[in-house]
């Protein structure tokens, strides 16, 4: 290939991961608009249904995907990788940030509804505190989000990845209903509800860093055999029309609405019907199925962005240790 054709290629390869870049973030973009509306309507009763007479909707997806676009037009410097590996990190902060609120949130509520139980909240706390400890919007709205706030802080300082040691949590909170049940005699249903909830986030909150570590069960009887551009081929429709597609699912049925099955919950700090003698996160499960929807989203962009650097032959791929070695 002589130099005007090297050149000319290059210049169409920058042009095709420049276009790529600008998808990549304007889905992100639709996604981060959706998830405004969505907050809108629920928290401050604004009307965000796409109608002719209502732009509000409308007119936050402009601004989200515009502004999108144009930061990809503003970095043409960037690479894919360097987007993807961005993405991810946001994305793992995102997750190191949930950990610490679940993992507090657990703690504390255990212990709400162990002074529920035993009728202590009253003695260590404010006159009336055992009735206040017993309405879920109080919980909910003055115990459990600015403990979850405070995830988010805690997420920014702090740099482990925080699902794994949820790992050694739930171990340890089933080893104490073990030896509180043969040893001491004494069982409730909030020991069950606290491995329960600790459980779900660990099955639903690790599976975007799963992805991004290749530790996804694939049938790769073909996949294996591939070059790396047709491995990239494959990650990238993969990715478009089953990865993205299974998200937006969740994120649609889910949060179409306040009486959809995860909006209404959260609404309503939705409980069990054990929650008297239990812990009152019912409704913060129910959400657990939106946040697997969103990190799995985000690193499927991620994934999208590196599968198409793959196609490119876009140098900087990072090797992944097949497990077991």
């Amino acid at each position: 290939m002589t130099m005007p054709d090297q050149m000319a290629e290059a210049t169409k390869s920058t042009k095709s991961s420049l276009f790529i870049r600008a998808i990549s973030w304007s889905f992100l973009a639709v996604l981060a608009a959706f998830l405004t509306n969505n907050i809108l309507e629920l928290a401050f009763g604004v009307i965000t249904n796409l109608r002719l007479d209502n732009p509000i909707p409308v007119i936050v997806y402009i601004i989200s995907v515009s502004a999108a676009i144009l930061y990809a037009l503003r970095t043409p410097w960037r690479s894919l990788r360097m987007d993807g590996e961005a993405v991810h990190k946001f994305n793992v902060y995102l997750i190191r940030s949930l950990f610490w609120g679940i993992f507090l949130v657990g703690v504390a509520d255990v212990a709400i509804a162990f002074m529920r139980v035993e009728n202590l909240a009253d003695v260590l706390f404010w006159e009336g505190a055992g009735k206040d400890f017993n309405k879920p919007f109080f919980v909910g709205m003055y115990v459990h989000i600015p403990i979850l706030i405070l995830g988010f802080f805690l997420g920014a300082v702090t740099r482990t990845l925080g699902f794994i040691w949820l790992a050694i949590l739930i171990v340890i909170a089933e080893l104490l209903i073990v030896v509180s049940r043969f040893v001491f005699s004494y069982e409730q249903a909030f020991m069950g509800d606290l491995v329960r909830f600790w459980y779900a986030a660990l099955f639903l909150l690790s599976s975007a860093y799963t992805l991004y570590d290749e530790g996804h069960v694939r049938v790769d009887i073909l996949f294996a055999g591939m070059r790396e551009r047709s491995k990239g081929i494959s990650n990238f429709v993969g990715t478009l029309l089953l990865g993205l597609t299974t998200c937006w699912t969740i994120l649609l049925v889910g949060m179409n609405g306040k009486q959809s099955i995860i909006n209404s919950p959260i609404m309503n700090f939705e409980i069990s019907q054990t929650a008297s003698i239990g812990m009152f996160v019912k409704y913060q499960m129910a959400g657990f199925l939106a946040v697997f929807a969103v990190t799995m989203y985000i690193q499927f962009i991620s994934y999208l962005m590196n599968a198409w650097a793959d196609i490119k032959g876009e140098p900087g791929k990072r090797e992944i240790q097949p497990i077991g070695q």
